[in-house]
């Protein structure tokens, strides 16, 4: 019976001191579909680049149409200047819905209620604290 308890507590002590050395130390990385922290900023960097490349691109296309067109002569001088191109860039993007949705009041209500209920509870803690 002892060898039996010795073995199941050594197997259970390999397993757990396994996953703390690959849960807690950069060997992680080394088990496949773990990816490092940096790539993942690398990532996280370069998606907001390509985002910010591709507004500038719709930028310059919008640009360069224009002066086209002002070159081929479909669109009077006096109507062409950058600005306005630009603005009717940012115009044409679609408008986003900031406006919280049922749901969302909900929790945000349930949260008001929990954060006035725990600091409720936190001024009757100190308040028996003191005496």
């Amino acid at each position: 019976m002892s060898v039996f308890v010795t073995l199941t507590l050594g197997a259970i002590f390999l397993i757990s001191a396994t996953t703390i050395l690959i849960a807690f130390t950069p060997l992680r990385e080394l088990i496949p579909g773990y990816s490092s922290s940096e790539l993942k900023k690398n990532a996280t960097v370069l998606a907001l680049k390509s985002d910010s490349l591709s507004i500038a691109l719709k930028k310059n296309e919008a640009y360069i149409k224009s002066i086209q067109k002002v070159l081929n002569g479909e669109l009077e001088y006096a109507k062409f200047s950058k600005d306005s191109i630009l603005s009717a860039t940012d115009e044409a993007r679609e408008p986003v819905d900031l406006s919280p949705s049922e749901n969302e009041t909900e929790l945000r209500k349930r949260v008001n209620e929990e954060e006035k209920l725990d600091s409720e509870s936190r001024k009757g803690n100190s308040k028996h604290h003191k005496k």
